[in-house]
């Protein structure tokens, strides 16, 4: 083997060593997220790099990669020395939420009620009434429950990729994040989940029209009326 085919077989375990470093980071972040969002992982928890490393099951180097990417999202705080704290959602993190939300969506759903096919949008309505009988029929259990967040994930990505634009898509998935960390500390209900669906209704049907002031207005009805019930409000 000549000097120079070394070299490339050094270049080559350096590029795999990175590759497998990137996966475990993003492994380790994943993780994460399910353990807070599964709430074994308590919102406001603190605890040290060595209990972290036993509960996610990664080796150091990734997860203080993974932890950074956290810190920058704003969903924890690393303290040298100390250990990590887990953001718990408050009233002013909620509001900033959904402030930021409606900056991202208004202009969205304005494309969206313009360009939609009638095809996805009555897949949407569909998929909302289909949810709206079972919850009528039986009301809010945890069988429900996985499918009453999916539909709700799915219009409003489905909003924002109308947009087309790969830098509003990434930071909506941290946006989409955060509404997670805030619905740990809610109780759904029946009344709540069926509210929320109808507003979606009242979204698509404007969409369905091409009517995309109505659908504006309907979407910010939709964010106003989600903050207060986050706050146990309405």
């Amino acid at each position: 083997m000549t000097p120079q085919d070394a070299g490339a077989q050094d270049v080559l375990a350096e590029r795999d060593a990175d590759s497998t470093t990137v996966s475990l980071s993003e492994l380790a972040y994943e993780r994460i997220l399910d353990r807070l969002f599964g709430r074994e992982l308590p919102a406001g928890a603190f605890l040290s790099q060595s209990e972290l490393v036993k509960l996610i099951g990664v080796p150091v180097a990734p997860l203080r990669d993974a932890l950074r990417v956290l810190q920058t999202e704003g969903l924890l705080t690393i303290h040298p020395r100390s250990g990590i704290r887990f953001m718990k959602a408050d009233f002013e993190f909620a509001r900033n939420t959904y402030q930021f939300r409606a900056i991202l969506e208004r202009p969205a759903v304005r494309v969206f009620a313009e360009t939609a096919s009638f095809e996805l949008l009555d897949g949407l309505i569909e998929r909302h009434n289909r949810a709206i009988a079972a919850l009528e029929s039986t009301g809010f259990t945890p069988v429900i429950a996985p499918e009453m967040v999916a539909i709700d994930a799915a219009l409003h990505f489905e909003i924002i990729s109308a947009l087309g634009n790969v830098l509003v898509d990434s930071t909506y998935r941290r946006v989409h994040n955060y509404l997670q960390l805030i619905r740990l500390d809610r109780t759904l209900t029946t009344r709540i989940v069926l509210r929320t669906l109808h507003e979606h209704l009242v979204l698509l049907e404007a969409c369905k029209a091409r009517d995309a002031d109505a659908a504006e207005v309907a979407l910010q009805t939709h964010f106003s009326n989600a903050l207060q019930r986050t706050l146990g409000i309405f």
